[in-house]
C-alpha cells in the first residue's frame, strides 16, 4: 500500500464510520421532532429510527469491507498451521511505508514460537509487533479550538478493533430497537396508567405515553457510544464518556415517577462521577507531561507528530526507563525511533514513573465506575429499573462495554503495576458478582450480576496480559448477554411484568422460541462444549472464556504467589454455569409455581422473536473457530505490540506477563479445567432445580447466614449506607440545623434590625424632613397668597403702582442726594 492508497483508504473509512456514527443522531432528531408531524399512537417515527441505526450497521459493514480490501484481508488470512499457532497476514505498512519483504525469520521465547516475515506469515498475535499501527488510520474531522499549546480536535482513530466494535454495537442496537417497538407498545397511548406508582385514595399515576422519548434516548445512547469508539483522542473520549452517562441517567430513570427508578438513576450517575474524578486526574497528568491528547498519528504526511502511544513506547512496545525505585523515569519517544528532545531546553523529555502509574490508575478509575467494577459495582443491579431493552443495550453494547473498551484502547499507557491492579479488581469483581447471582430470584437481576461477573473476567484478562482475551470476551459477551436480556424481556412481556422466577416454571411450553433463545445464551455464557479430537462443538462464550482462563493460568505459572488470579476465575466458571442454568430451569422447566401467571403467559409477537433468533445465531457462531477464527484475527490485528512477547520480571518489574507462546502452552490444560468446572456447575444446577434431587430450601436453611450475606449483596449497600449515606445525612441535618438556628436567626435578626431602622428612618423622614419641607412650603404658599393682591391683572392699578413708584424714587432722590 502506497502512502496515497493509505490516505485514500483512511479517508473512505473516515466518512463511512463518520456517517455510521451520525445515523443514530439522525434517529434521535426523528424522535424528538416526531410529535410535530405524528401522534402518540403511531410507530412511524420509531421505525424511521430503526432504519437509521440499521443504516449505521450497513455503513459499518462497508467500512469492514473497505478495510479488509485495503489490507488484502491480511489480518483474516488463514494461519499457516495450527501447530505453531501461526496467523498469516500481509505485512502492512506503517504510515504508508512499503512492507519489509526482506525481513528474516525469527523466534519468540523458549517455546520456539517461530514465524516468517519473508513469506508474510506471522505467529499468533504478532500482527502488531514491530508495526503497531499497520492497520490503523487516524486523522481529524474538525478543529474545535486552540488555547496555546492545548488543541482540541474531533479526531478519529480507526483500526480493526474500531470496526469490530462499530459492527457489534450497531447490529445489537438494531436488534434491540426492533425488539423495543413491540416491548414498549404499552406507551403508545395518550393516557398511560403506571401501576407501580400509588397515589392517595388507591389511585395510580396517569401520564401521556413516552414511546418517542424512549427511542430518542436509545438513539442518543448509541450515538454516544459510537462517538466514544471512533474517538481519536482521550479528551474526546471523555466527552462521549459523559454523554453515555447522561443517556443512562435518562433511560434508567425512564419511569421517573417511581421512587425506585429515580433513586437508581441518581445512584448510577453519582457513582460514575466518583470514577470520573480519577479519570480527570489522569487526563490532567497526561496533558501536563505529554502535551497532547491524541492516541497516535498514522498519517504519512505528518511523520514526527507522535501521539500518546507512540510517545510512550517504541516500535517494539518497550518503555525507555532509567533509574530505580521512585527515581525511575520514562523517556518519551519521538515516534521515529529516538527520544523526544525538547525544542527549547534541548533536553530529552520524560515523565516520572510513579506519575505515569497515577495517570494509568486515574484513567482506570473511570473504567471502574463505568464498567461497575469493585468497589463501584452496586449501581448496575439497580439500573434494572429501566425498561428491559435499556438493560440489554447498557449491559452488552454501550455503557458497561465502554469501560472495558477504554482499558483495552488505553492499554499501551498502562505500566505493569497498573495492570496488576486491574487484574485484582477484575478477579474480586467476578467472584462477588457470581456469588450474589446464586441467590437472586429476579430474572433481570440475575443477568445484572452475571454482567458484573463477566466484566470482571474481561478486566482480569487485560490485567494478566491477555489483551486479546479480554476484548474477545467483550465481543462474544455482548451478543449472548443482549440475547439473554431480550429473552428475559420476552418472559416479562409474556408474563405481564412478572419478574420473580419463584412465580414461573414450565414456560417452555408457552414460550418455546424464548426458551430456546435463552438456552442458547445460557450455554454460551456457561462455556459448555463437546470436545472432539479435531475441534470443540461450542458456542461463542466457550472460546472467549477459555482464552481468559488460559491467560490466567499462564500468568499464574509465571507468578506462583498470585494464585487467586487463576483459582477464582476457574471456580467462578463453575458458579456461572450453576446460576445461569438455575435461571433457565426455574423459568422454563418443571411445573408452574404460579398457575395464574402460567395460564396467562404467552409467546411474544414476531417483532420481538425475530431479534432473538438473530442474536442467537451470533451468540452461537460469532466466535467460530475460536482463536483461529475471523473475529479473533480481527481483534488481534489491533493488539498493542508489547503484548505478544510478554514481559519478564526484572529488578524494576515485580512480576512477569505471559506472551502468546506461554498462553498457548497452557491453553489445553486451562480449557479442560474450565470445561470441567462449567460441566460441574451445570450438573449441580440440574440436580437442584432440574431433576429436584436436592432440595434448595434445605440447603438454604443449613447455610442461612451465608444466604443472608449473599442476599444482602455482600453488605456493600449497607456498608456504603453507613460510610457515606448516613454521614451525609448527619452532615445534612447539621447543616440544616445550622442554617435554621444560626444563619436563619442571624438573617431574621438582621432583617428585624433593618425593619426597625427603616421605621425610625420613616419617622424621621415624616417628622423632620417632611415637616420642614412642609413648613417651607406653607411659608412660601402663605407669602404667595399674601402678595396675591398685587397681582390683580388690572392695568390701571399697575399704572398707579408705577406712578407711585416713580414718585417715591424722586422723593428718595431729593431726600438723600447731596446738594452742591
Amino acid at each position: 500500500m502506497t502512502p496515497e492508497q493509505f490516505l485514500a483508504t483512511g479517508t473512505t473509512l473516515k466518512w463511512l464510520l463518520g456517517f455510521a456514527w451520525l445515523m443514530p443522531l439522525a434517529g434521535f432528531c426523528v424522535e424528538i421532532f416526531a410529535g410535530y408531524w405524528s401522534n402518540r399512537r403511531s410507530k412511524t417515527a420509531a421505525w424511521l429510527s430503526v432504519a437509521c441505526i440499521g443504516c449505521g450497521f450497513l455503513l459499518s459493514l462497508g467500512a469492514f469491507i473497505t478495510w479488509g480490501s485495503a489490507t488484502k484481508w491480511g489480518a483474516l488470512a488463514a494461519p499457516a498451521s495450527h501447530d505453531d499457532h501461526a496467523h498469516g497476514h500481509e505485512m502492512a505498512v506503517v504510515r504508508g511505508q512499503q512492507p519489509d519483504a526482506g525481513a528474516v525469520p525469527h523466534t519468540h521465547g523458549p517455546g520456539g514460537h517461530s514465524h516468517s516475515h519473508g513469506d508474510h506469515q506471522h505467529t499468533h498475535g504478532d500482527a502488531a509487533a514491530h508495526a503497531p499501527y499497520s492497520y490503523a488510520f487516524s486523522g481529524k474531522f474538525y478543529n474545535l479550538a486552540a488555547f496555546g499549546s492545548l488543541v482540541i480536535d474531533i479526531d478519529y482513530y480507526i483500526d480493526s478493533l474500531t470496526i469490530t466494535m462499530f459492527m457489534m454495537v450497531t447490529l445489537i442496537a438494531t436488534c434491540i430497537h426492533v425488539f423495543a417497538t413491540g416491548y414498549m407498545s404499552d406507551e403508545l397511548t395518550d393516557d398511560y396508567e403506571d401501576h407501580e406508582v400509588h397515589l392517595s385514595g388507591g389511585r395510580h399515576f396517569h401520564r401521556p405515553g413516552r414511546y418517542y422519548r424512549f427511542f430518542a434516548f436509545l438513539s442518543l445512547f448509541c450515538f454516544s457510544m459510537l462517538g466514544l469508539v471512533l474517538a481519536g483522542n482521550i479528551f474526546q473520549v471523555f466527552i462521549f464518556w459523559e454523554l453515555v452517562g447522561v443517556c443512562s441517567y435518562f433511560l434508567i430513570g425512564f419511569y421517573v415517577e417511581r421512587k425506585s427508578a429515580s433513586t437508581a438513576a441518581n445512584k448510577a450517575f453519582i457513582m460514575n462521577r466518583v470514577g470520573d474524578f480519577g479519570f480527570l486526574i489522569g487526563l490532567m497528568v497526561l496533558f501536563t507531561w505529554f502535551g497532547t491528547f491524541k492516541f497516535a498519528d498514522t498519517d504519512p504526511e505528518t511523520v514526527g507528530q507522535a501521539g500518546l502511544f507512540q510517545m510512550l513506547r517504541d516500535h517494539d512496545g518497550k518503555l525507555d526507563i532509567e533509574g530505580s525505585g521512585l527515581d525511575r523515569t520514562v523517556y518519551l519517544q519521538n515516534g521515529a525511533g529516538g527520544r523526544w528532545v525538547d525544542s527549547h531546553s534541548r533536553q530529552p523529555r520524560f515523565i516520572p514513573y510513579w506519575l505515569l502509574t497515577i495517570a494509568g490508575l486515574g484513567v482506570f478509575a473511570g473504567c471502574i465506575g463505568k464498567s461497575a467494577q469493585f468497589p463501584l459495582q452496586t449501581w448496575l443491579p439497580d439500573a434494572m429499573e429501566g425498561p428491559t431493552p435499556v438493560s440489554a443495550l447498557v449491559h452488552s453494547a454501550t455503557m458497561v462495554a465502554a469501560g472495558v473498551y477504554l482499558a483495552g484502547r488505553f492499554y499501551p499507557m498502562f505500566v505493569p503495576e497498573v495492570l496488576l491492579v486491574i487484574a485484582y479488581i477484575g478477579v474480586i469483581t467476578l467472584f462477588i458478582g457470581a456469588t450474589i447471582a446464586i441467590v437472586v430470584t429476579d430474572i433481570k437481576r440475575v443477568l445484572a450480576y452475571s454482567t458484573i461477573s463477566q466484566l470482571g473476567y474481561m478486566m482480569l484478562a487485560l490485567g494478566v496480559g491477555g489483551w486479546f482475551a479480554g476484548l474477545f470476551h467483550l465481543i462474544t459477551h455482548a451478543f449472548f448477554k443482549s440475547l439473554m436480556f431480550l429473552a428475559s424481556g420476552s418472559v416479562i412481556y409474556g408474563c405481564h411484568h412478572v419478574q420473580d422466577m419463584q412465580q414461573m416454571g414450565g414456560l417452555r411450553k408457552k414460550m418455546p422460541w424464548t426458551a430456546a433463545a435463552m438456552l442458547v445464551g445460557v450455554i454460551a455464557i456457561g462455556g459448555l462444549a463437546i470436545p472432539t479430537p479435531w475441534f470443540a462443538l461450542a458456542f461463542s462464550g466457550y472460546h472467549s472464556k477459555d482464552a481468559v482462563v488460559a491467560t490466567s493460568l499462564a500468568f499464574f505459572s509465571l507468578n506462583q504467589h498470585h494464585l487467586l488470579l487463576f483459582v477464582l476465575p476457574l471456580v467462578t466458571a463453575g458458579i456461572t454455569s450453576f446460576y445461569m442454568f438455575r435461571l433457565w430451569f426455574m423459568t422454563f422447566a418443571g411445573k408452574p409455581r404460579d398457575q395464574h401467571v402460567y395460564d396467562h403467559a404467552h409467546e411474544s409477537p414476531r417483532v420481538m422473536v425475530v431479534p432473538l433468533i438473530v442474536l442467537s445465531l451470533f451468540a452461537m457462531g460469532c466466535a467460530i473457530y475460536g482463536e483461529n477464527g475471523p473475529l479473533a484475527r480481527m481483534i488481534l490485528a489491533s493488539e498493542p505490540s508489547q503484548v505478544a512477547p510478554g514481559l519478564a520480571a526484572t529488578g524494576s518489574v515485580p512480576f512477569s506477563l505471559p506472551g502468546h507462546h506461554h498462553v498457548h502452552e497452557k491453553h489445553s490444560t486451562a480449557g479442560i479445567l474450565a470445561l470441567l468446572a462449567a460441566a460441574t456447575g451445570a450438573f449441580l444446577s440440574y440436580a437442584f432445580y432440574g431433576a429436584g434431587w436436592v432440595n434448595p430450601g434445605a440447603i438454604k436453611e443449613q447455610l442461612k447466614r451465608l444466604h443472608a450475606f449473599l442476599t444482602d449483596k455482600w453488605i456493600f449497600d449497607s456498608t456504603y449506607d453507613v460510610m457515606f449515606v448516613r454521614p451525609a445525612h448527619v452532615v445534612a441535618r447539621w447543616a440544616q440545623s445550622f442554617d435554621r438556628s444560626v444563619l436563619d436567626s442571624l438573617l431574621h435578626r438582621t432583617s428585624k434590625s433593618m425593619v426597625d431602622v427603616a421605621k425610625w428612618d420613616r419617622k424621621f423622614d415624616e417628622s423632620v424632613v417632611d415637616r420642614l419641607v412642609n413648613v417651607v412650603g406653607d411659608l412660601t404658599f402663605s407669602a404667595g397668597r399674601s402678595i396675591r393682591g398685587l397681582q390683580t391683572g388690572r392695568l390701571r392699578q399697575y399704572v398707579m403702582f408705577i406712578a407711585f413708584g416713580v414718585l417715591g424714587l424722586f422723593l428718595a432722590l431729593f431726600a438723600f442726594l447731596p446738594r452742591g
